[in-house]
């Protein structure tokens, strides 16, 4: 007789990285992902009720944050091991996470490779930080005064979670604008040090290079330090698609990786780091309507969640007659604004 699986609760409000969690988790043989919450009041309730060996935990959660949940939650179900899975890296949240009794440590930024040996480890009954937080000592919990605590009791998603995002769509009339706009995008990050991505077909890639080198940026030395990072659309889309549909948790983990990666030739820093491409509008012009709106809603997460700035670029010629009309109105809701200088819709 098999015995009986690891149970695990999920809170996380951020339904893309919620979905993450969930596959990863998964993956590993002996564990069940018993319920998925958005919010720290259901969470409370939900551990309440289901007794978890298990709570994978957000910290900025609207209704009730994080540690608020917690301390509750070892109240009345002691036996329930919590590992924290947040953006927050700062030594106030990291030490008041861990006043709570919590086991575990992941920053969002180390999930895509450090989320199954922090399973591992709390499943053998060892508690684990993300290296990123680890080193500066933070195992040996502080005791906090009490402004700060007060401070940190009061923490939201209104006050973290919520970031503005920047996800932005042009609608050009041929594909010198297109490219035009999209090395423009890319050598205002260049200039400032900042790091680049495009993606969109090798030809197109040539071009755009073409143009940065034009403007006087040394895109040898970008393309070096990794500050410069152009991708074929067909195999970007590759990575994710499955039956002819963007998978959710496959998207993450490549979006979150190319981003991850492209981000330590600047410091570690996401919010450094602008992309443009052609992904959904490849799906658009193929007639996969949803799934190319489905792609930019994925887009539009990630730039959310990683703050970085995002560029798409449709062909204006694309969106004749009325089902065009309509999916243009669709487009353009899925987006933060829609450019509208020359060579723009």
């Amino acid at each position: 007789m098999s015995s009986r699986p690891v149970r695990i609760l999920i809170a996380e409000d951020h339904p893309l990285f919620r979905r993450f969690l969930a596959s990863t988790v998964q993956s590993r043989p002996g564990v069940q992902v018993v319920c998925e919450v958005p919010d720290g009041l259901e969470a409370v309730q939900k551990v309440r009720e289901l007794e978890p060996e298990l709570v994978l935990l957000d910290i900025g959660l609207p209704g009730q944050n994080g540690i608020e949940a917690a301390r509750q939650i070892r109240k009345f179900s002691p036996q329930s091991k919590i590992l924290f899975v947040t953006q927050e890296a700062s030594a106030d949240f990291v030490h008041a996470a861990l006043e709570t009794g919590a086991w575990g440590y992941v920053t969002k930024t180390d999930a895509g490779h450090e989320l199954l040996p922090a399973l591992e480890a709390l499943l053998r009954g060892q508690k684990y930080m993300s290296k990123s937080v680890a080193e500066h000592g933070f195992m040996k919990t502080a005791t906090l005064a009490p402004d700060q605590a007060e401070a940190l009791s009061g923490f939201s998603r209104s006050e973290a979670s919520e970031r503005p995002r920047c996800h932005e769509v042009g609608f050009f009339s041929d594909d010198d604008a297109l490219l035009g706009s999209f090395a423009d995008f890319l050598a205002a990050a260049l200039e400032n040090g900042n790091a680049g991505i495009v993606i969109t077909t090798e030809l197109q890639q040539i071009r755009v290079l073409s143009r940065l080198e034009a403007y006087g940026l040394d895109m040898s030395a970008a393309i070096r330090q990794g500050r410069y990072v152009a991708l074929d659309t067909e195999d970007a889309l590759s990575r994710y698609m499955v039956n002819d549909r963007p998978d959710d948790a496959l998207f993450y983990r490549a979006a979150d990786d190319l981003i991850t990666k492209t981000a330590q030739a600047v410091d570690g820093e996401r919010t450094r780091v602008v992309a443009c491409g052609e992904c959904a509008p490849l799906l658009w012009e193929r007639g996969n309507v949803e799934e190319a709106i489905r792609l930019e809603r994925l887009w539009d997460e990630i730039a959310r969640s990683h703050g970085v700035q995002v560029l798409c670029g449709y062909q204006l010629a694309t969106f004749e007659g009325e089902k065009g009309r309509d999916t243009f109105d669709r487009i353009c809701a899925e987006h933060s604004a829609v450019r509208s200088k020359a060579g723009y819709f």
